[in-house]
């Protein structure tokens, strides 16, 4: 695993990272890298003090769990019942929804280019109410999915008027002094003058200093949390462990999400949720540069991973999802297929020379899969679509190219790859592989008809 974790930093310029992989609560793989302040050099540690950004979400999260499971809250009840002062439309909308981000709610906050808060607008969650009391929900509460840090600003006020306490003072009380997380803190004002990492982002293939927005403390339920590698371990342990909350109200509240066209959310009581066919995975993110996965099979009281990838920024902004997928891909690629397959294809689109035998490179990627067609053309395709997003068209060209060479028949695998010389402004060749896709599909109708 350290092989990949060097891959990782010198294929997308991470400036520093720290990562941990613990089974039922045992650290199987522990390491940290690269520089924690890359113009002093500092060294990024086991104790280097990261921003986490949007990992804070967790703690309201948690929060809410311990309220619902002492019967305090609801997961259906109106969150204008426990929270007064809320904009008459909003008075209805199911604690759930907030803690899901199906609540319809508008964005409060966009970010500024100069890294400076809007300060009239994001003062205090009163003013924020206020600011948006004339603006329409974005869809009916319970129906879609719309990630917002705004869910997470009225969740933290609920929790606050629940508890009799600012938000910051609940976390203090109920997670971090109970587990002694003495290395985490919520804001900026009480960190450390020393060991903590300086935030990066990449541009024009440099890093550059991302400070963090001066947050006020209503807004403390979104963002703004600072933690290390093994406090943030310790406290997926805990969560799993069912120390925080029991392990049957876990199981109760990190189930799938189903709305009401029949699609799945993306949330369980506001952890990322999915489901690979072998695990079933509860996590998050904070932006792009770092992410804590919880990976069981069944019930959460059965056997438990737990990933947490900490990075500082890259050069190449890669997303977080993408470093966890490869840290499982090198712990058991046969455990792991979908994530074993993606990993070896950023390989072959960021790594390999230009001159590449594609034909060969393809057949020896297909047999070292165990993945059957079907699963195997969809990953490779999917592939495709997250190195276009997240490295640009040339190297998801490569990618696409592949699945069009293992899977000539296939009228999607050609569509995606005229999608791609399309965007790269090859009308001609775009032009060519779109006939050439409808072809094959007027041919794969007629053979059904």
């Amino acid at each position: 695993m350290a092989k990949q974790l060097e891959t990782n930093r010198q294929r997308y310029g991470i400036a520093g990272q720290a990562v941990l992989v613990a089974r039922n609560g045992q650290v199987l793989f522990r390491s940290a890298d690269g520089e924690a302040d890359i113009a002093t050099h500092a060294p990024v540690t086991e104790t280097t003090v990261f921003p986490v950004y949007s990992l804070a979400k967790l703690f309201a999260s948690t929060l809410a769990m311990q309220r619902i499971e002492q019967g305090a809250l609801t997961l259906d009840g109106p969150i204008g019942a426990t929270l007064p002062g809320l904009p008459a439309h909003w008075q209805d909308i199911r604690l759930r929804d907030l803690l899901d981000h199906t609540s319809g709610l508008p964005e409060y906050f966009e970010a500024p280019q100069d890294g400076t808060l809007a300060a009239p607008l994001l003062a205090d969650a009163r003013a924020v109410f206020a600011a948006l009391a004339q603006t329409p929900l974005q869809f009916a509460p319970g129906t879609r999915t719309r990630y917002t840090q705004t869910n997470y600003l009225v969740l933290a006020a609920l929790l606050a008027a629940d508890g009799g306490k600012p938000h910051p003072q609940l976390v203090e009380d109920r997670i971090l002094r109970p587990l002694q997380l003495r290395h985490t803190w919520l804001g900026p004002a009480a960190l450390p003058e020393y060991g903590v990492a300086t935030a990066y982002t990449g541009r024009d293939g440099r890093l550059v200093p991302d400070p963090d927005l001066a947050w006020p403390d209503d807004a403390l339920g979104h963002a703004a949390l600072y933690t290390t590698l093994d406090d943030l371990a310790r406290f997926l342990q805990a969560m799993t462990g069912g120390e925080l909350v029991s392990r049957e109200t876990l199981q109760a509240l990190w189930q799938p999400r189903i709305l009401p066209d029949g699609q799945r959310g993306w949330f369980a009581a506001g952890w990322e949720y999915g489901d690979n066919g072998v695990d079933r995975q509860v996590g998050h993110d904070g932006g792009t540069r770092v992410r804590v996965r919880v990976l069981f099979e069944g019930a959460p009281d059965g056997g438990v991973d737990t990933v947490v990838y900490l990075t500082n920024g890259s050069a190449r902004n890669v997303w977080s999802r993408t470093l966890v997928d490869s840290v499982l891909a090198a712990m058991a690629p046969e455990r792991f297929p979908t994530e074993a397959l993606a990993e070896t294809l950023r390989g072959l689109a960021l790594d390999a020379p230009a001159d590449d035998d594609l034909h060969a490179r393809a057949r020896t990627i297909r047999a070292a899969s165990p993945l059957d067609d079907s699963a195997f053309e969809r990953t490779v395709n999917a592939t495709g679509y997250a190195v276009r997003e997240n490295f640009g068209i040339d190297p998801a060209l490569r990618v696409f190219a592949l699945n069009a060479e293992l899977f000539p028949m296939s009228a999607n695998a050609w569509d995606s790859l005229a999608e791609a010389y399309a965007a790269k402004g090859d009308d001609a060749q775009a032009h060519a592989l779109y006939e050439k896709a409808r072809k094959l599909a007027r041919d794969a109708t007629r053979r059904k008809d």
